[in-house]
């Protein structure tokens, strides 16, 4: 088997690259350098090594180091250096690259190759005995970091420390007799802390940063980044190494990060930031304040700083035309890593470009009209999840603002919270209910935990393109970076600003479109949905089949799941309606009655109240179906549980305390997930349905006579388990029906079905469909009842679960397709059989998971219910799900 494959200098071992195999990087290097890209060259150790690596207990076998040192080889021959060479040392950088971008979580080593001998080579071979010292402090800083795991704060205080002896701000003011010195420092440093010198041998340094690469990949970092975009274990990354070219030669030599369109707005622009005489590291680390690459931004921008455009027209204009080949060639916007070394440019990377989900919409919309891609593929190429960053409100404009200072626009989105200076505090603070903004000098990838808590990240320093921008716009997070104007002291808990401090605790607001920070919390205003929303969820609706509707029980609820497409309710939970204002107090009458006359005297004040919340929804919903759900928690969840209540009800209900409390222990439960519940009340107390059934009915032909258009009411039985419970339910509803339709002398389409929770409803479906004239799977009591695992407590352990791959994911958030699913599956494919007109659809909350939509799409359901604000994805999942298909 091969491990090694090789790229540039005319050689392309990978072709057009298998991101399986190379990992995304590997894959795009190899593609570049066939198409006739200027690319280093180098060679990519592949992702199968990887895994071999940790089932061989962290070794690395011979015949990887036979292919290595054949790799390295062919760089020499290419580069016409050699690796360790004291004379002409040639010099390579080490990276990861998994199958999918993960920003910031990987590992990266650059100038590998130097130590005492090779340093003063290179220093010769440049003639730049500066430009060879700082790069030789460079490498032990970061080999120190990365492979030795030292702590990387004491190294950048040395650094620190010298430029303050020197009266320095920029490290491009340290001479060489500067660096030398400091060099000296981090060798002691080394030792100090590791207890051996630092490596010497080249081959050494090689080998500690590839196993420190392959380390990277199960770095807790790693770990959670992983479990929070669905990155499976075992994939692995593969590992680069590559030919060094220095952005730190001089005047003539630069490094940057772009994009051949906006990431955040998704323009058709160059965006991007450069820096001359650095490296790459340099500019994503936001060490010092990168320059941007066109005129036209850093006019837009106000700064002052040459852009690349301005500052080095020839190679920006070699550069713009690079951009143009990638975008046509790989039909997506690319992030770009390159290198200028004296003038001559060198593309280090390319990717598809991490984007908002406005960017995505944009760019997608965009491409297609421009015929770039196909509508579908426009379709196909936005994350439904990440449109959840466009349903949620926006800073009122007119909302009064306390600005505190201003910073990049680095994520856009606003965000209100409560101010906290470390990941572990706001991922606690969070788990807690509480909305926080982390607040950082600068984001590391350890931060990635409490980045994900936070509703918006601000740091004081860093680009455009820094660890912040790019990791908060891929979690939809706001973000304001580069607010230099900040003072922060994560030690004493507070930042201070213009003679003002905010300490932990206090509220913040962030606005990642305008770059603006403000004290206090900002008023906020709905989205605008139209534009490059609008026009790719009708390409979506015109290619989906599967039907969206929304989880809504109230008449605000309706309005939103219909603004955005819901085509009908799924799950209308009455059981919400009874706790509203004064009806509870009824509903605790009909629970305490002795007697059937009793509990029909509570019903019948119940059910103007009833009536009227179905006529509310039946007008939003007018002409559309509307699934009810009929009650289904048990009744001692309507009853009081504080002693003040129990005087209060014990009172309304003519009772005394004692004969209250007593009736509420009656009613306790040791499992009410599995007690008396659902269609088990309706077979008890037939007259809660028989009074349900009627508000529904009346309700509907209220609307249909005075709107002319009827709501077509679905009437679900809840928890059925047995044909017999859903024929002696449906009994219930169509004797309600009947009188209903004949005291108003009027009729209304009408549908009585089930709600499958139960893995005997699914096993017996075909029974079932005899009655039943839909099946809606309430996957969220499906899921419980079929693993045996209560949705309430799962959190304390099905972490670890995922982790360990036992469940590909949280089986509450995404459908446990091998298991659930098999059961939907069986009970779709039964009730068919039975009744082949049967409408079947699904109402937990896997029907906006766009995973679950997928699994949807596969078994043929009719439809997915979602909550309202998760309508929009799943009509883009769904339309997803059928191009898939």
């Amino acid at each position: 088997m091969t491990y090694v494959y090789r790229f540039g200098g005319g050689v392309s071992d990978g072709g057009k690259g298998d991101k399986n195999l190379l990992g995304g990087k590997g894959a795009n290097l190899a593609e570049m350098a066939s198409i006739g890209l200027p690319v280093p060259p180098g060679f990519t150790i592949s992702t199968e090594m990887c895994t071999r690596y940790y089932e061989d207990g962290e070794q690395f076998p011979q015949t990887l180091r036979d292919e290595v040192a054949e790799g390295i080889a062919h760089i020499e021959a290419v580069t016409e250096k050699r690796f360790g060479d004291p004379t002409n040392p040639l010099l390579v950088s080490v990276r990861s690259g998994a199958r999918v971008s993960m920003p910031g979580m990987m590992d990266t080593v650059l100038n590998l190759g130097l130590n005492d001998e090779t340093v003063e080579g290179l220093a010769k071979a440049a003639d730049d005995e500066r430009f060879a010292w700082d790069s030789y402090r460079r490498f032990i800083q970061m080999y120190a970091d990365v492979v030795l795991e030292l702590d990387h704060g004491a190294f950048e205080e040395a650094l620190e420390i010298a430029k303050e002896d020197n009266g320095f701000t920029l490290d491009t003011e340290m001479s060489a007799a500067d660096w030398k010195t400091l060099v000296a420092q981090y060798k002691a440093l080394v030792e100090e802390q590791w207890g051996k010198p630092f490596p010497q041998d080249v081959h050494d340094q090689l080998w500690g940063a590839v196993g420190a690469v392959f380390g990277s990949w199960q770095s807790e970092r790693a770990k959670v980044y992983r479990r929070l975009n669905d990155i499976p274990a075992n994939w692995g990354t593969a590992v680069n190494v590559q030919a060094m070219v220095f952005g730190n030669m001089g005047d003539t030599s630069a490094t940057g990060v772009a994009f051949t369109r906006d990431p955040s707005k998704g323009d058709r622009a160059y965006y991007g930031e450069f820096l001359i005489n650095a490296q790459g590291e340099d500019v994503v680390a936001g060490i010092r304040t990168p320059q941007y690459l066109t005129k036209a931004a850093r006019e837009e921008a106000g700064a002052k700083p040459a852009s690349m455009e301005e500052a080095m027209p020839e190679v920006y204009g070699e550069l713009a035309a690079v951009f143009d080949q990638l975008e046509n060639h790989y039909r997506d916007m690319q992030d770009i890593e390159f290198t200028v070394e004296q003038a001559k440019l060198w593309m280090l990377q390319t990717r598809s470009g991490k984007r908002t989900a406005k960017a995505a919409l944009k760019i997608a919309v965009d491409m297609a009209n421009e015929g770039l891609i196909t509508r579908e593929e426009a379709i196909l190429r936005v994350d439904p999840a990440a449109l959840d960053q466009l349903l949620h409100p926006t800073l009122d404009p007119e909302a009064k603002r306390d600005v505190l200072t201003k910073g990049l626009p680095a994520s856009p989105g606003a965000a209100s919270g409560k101010v906290v200076f470390d990941a572990d505090t706001a991922e606690k603070r969070a788990a807690a209910g509480e909305a926080v903004i982390l607040v950082r000098v600068e984001t590391s990838p350890e931060d990635i935990h409490g980045m994900h808590a936070a509703k918006g990240i601000l740091t004081a320093r860093g680009g455009m393109t820094s660890h912040a921008a790019v990791v908060a716009r891929g979690m939809g997070r706001p973000c304001v970076s580069g607010a230099g104007s900040l003072a922060i002291s994560a030690k004493d808990k507070v930042l201070r600003c213009a003679g003002r401090e905010v300490r932990e605790g206090d509220t913040l607001t962030i606005d990642g479109a305008s770059g603006e920070v403000m004290v206090g919390e900002v008023a906020t205003v709905q989205p605008e949905l139209a534009g490059d929303f609008g026009t790719l969820m009708e390409w979506a609706d015109e290619v989906r089949r599967l039907k969206v509707r929304a989880n809504a029980e109230t008449p605000l609820d309706c309005k939103t799941a219909r603004e955005f497409g819901a085509e009908g309710v799924g799950l209308c939970r009455t059981e919400h309606m009874f706790f509203e204002g004064s009806r509870i107090t009824a509903v605790r009458q009909m629970i305490l009655a002795s007697d059937e006359k009793g509990r029909r005297a509570a019903l019948d004040r119940l059910l103007p109240e009833q009536r009227s919340d179905f006529t509310a929804i039946f007008e939003v919903m007018a002409g559309l179906p509307v699934t009810v759900r009929l009650l289904d928690p048990p009744l001692h969840e309507f009853l009081p549980h504080e002693e003040a209540e129990f005087a209060e009800v014990a009172q309304a209900a003519g009772l005394d305390v004692d004969t209250l409390k007593r009736r509420a222990n009656e009613l306790h439960e040791f499992n009410p997930m599995l007690g008396h519940r659902g269609c088990r009340l309706g077979v008890t107390y037939p007259e809660i349905y028989e009074m349900q059934a009627r508000a529904i009915f009346e309700a509907a032909i209220d609307v249909a006579e005075k709107s002319g258009e009827a709501p077509i009411p679905e009437v679900m039985i809840p928890l059925v388990a047995t044909r017999r419970e859903l024929e002696l339910m449906k009994a219930v509803v169509d004797k309600a029906a009947k009188l209903v339709f004949a005291e108003r002398g009027r009729e209304v389409d009408y549908l009585v079905g089930t709600m499958i929770e139960l893995p005997r409803a699914a096993l017996k479906a075909g029974e079932i469909a005899e009655v039943g004239e839909f099946f809606s799977f309430g996957t969220n009591d499906l899921t419980q009842t079929t693993l045996g695992v209560s949705r309430d407590d799962a959190a304390r352990f099905l972490g670890a679960y995922v982790e360990q791959g036992i469940y590909a994911k949280d089986p509450f958030v995404s459908l446990d397709v091998e298991g659930v699913g098999e059961l939907v599956s069986l009970a779709a494919e039964r009730g068919r059989a039975t009744r082949g007109d049967i409408k079947l659809g699904i109402c937990g909350e896997h029907g906006g998971d766009p995973a679950s939509i997928a699994f949807c799409e596969q078994v043929g359901l009719d439809y997915v219910s979602a909550s309202p604000y998760r309508v929009p994805i799943a009509r883009l999942a769904a339309a997803q799900a059928a191009l898939k298909r």
